[in-house]
């Protein structure tokens, strides 16, 4: 059920420091081996001998994956095949992009289990889904399966084989520029973060910038020139 224990995360963050530095990587897709569970959660096992100042590191540990895939400069999706539980559904709603299986299951269950969501559940779902319904979700703890979780916005869309689909999606922003990506990332994630003033502003400076790359030039001269542009990443 893919439930993760402290080695495991530690991997998982190395991998995704690794990835988010790499050039050659240009989208990362995050999802389970098997097709039961994309993540089912923290290793219950695990966390039931964890002491307080153990718990707030293995928090901290579980925010540094969330961090990494929100804030990557290069897009993430989760391919939810299955039970995306606890921090599993934590981890996905940190991608930038998120596909569900049909027998996808999603909830925060961990007022089952006299805590509560510890990897950013609770900020997460409220900006997915609203806060009404996230709140819903996590004090019930109840799970929703993809064809509800698609309407309540969690996820993108719900196909089988759901990575036959995530391919075609990575391949589609792999076509496109890295630096028109990375930007457009990091202007979308202000959208619930600060003033939004300043936000506009921010934008408004980072699409003047983006006219100093050498994406910015072929892609407006490919477009002009009616043929399809080759972006190079600068």
């Amino acid at each position: 059920m893919n439930a993760l224990d402290r080695p495991t995360l530690e991997e998982l963050r190395d991998r995704l420091l690794e990835l988010s530095g790499d050039a050659r990587a240009r989208v990362v897709v995050l999802t389970g081996a098997g097709e039961k569970a994309f993540v089912a959660g923290a290793d219950i096992k695990y966390m039931s001998g964890l002491e307080v100042e153990e718990a707030r590191e293995w928090g901290g540990l579980g925010h540094e994956c969330g961090r990494l895939l929100e804030t990557m400069p290069k897009p993430t999706i989760a391919a939810i095949n299955g039970f995306a539980l606890g921090g599993g559904c934590e981890l996905a709603l940190a991608c930038d992009l998120r596909y569900a299986a049909s027998t996808a299951r999603l909830g925060q269950p961990e007022v089952n289990l006299g805590i509560i969501p510890g990897w950013g559940g609770t900020q997460r779902l409220a900006r997915a889904c609203g806060l009404g319904v996230a709140k819903e979700l996590i004090l019930t703890g109840r799970l929703v399966d993809a064809e509800e979780a698609l309407r309540l916005g969690l996820v993108n869309g719900v196909h089988d084989p759901v990575l036959e689909r995530v391919r075609e999606v990575a391949q589609l922003l792999a076509s496109k520029s890295p630096v028109a990506l990375a930007a457009a990332k990091e202007a979308c994630n202000l959208a619930l973060a600060g003033d939004h003033r300043s936000n506009l502003e921010r934008e408004a400076a980072e699409f003047g910038d983006l006219f100093a790359s050498e994406d910015a030039r072929e892609g407006l001269t490919a477009f002009a020139e009616k043929r399809e542009p080759r972006f190079v990443g600068r």
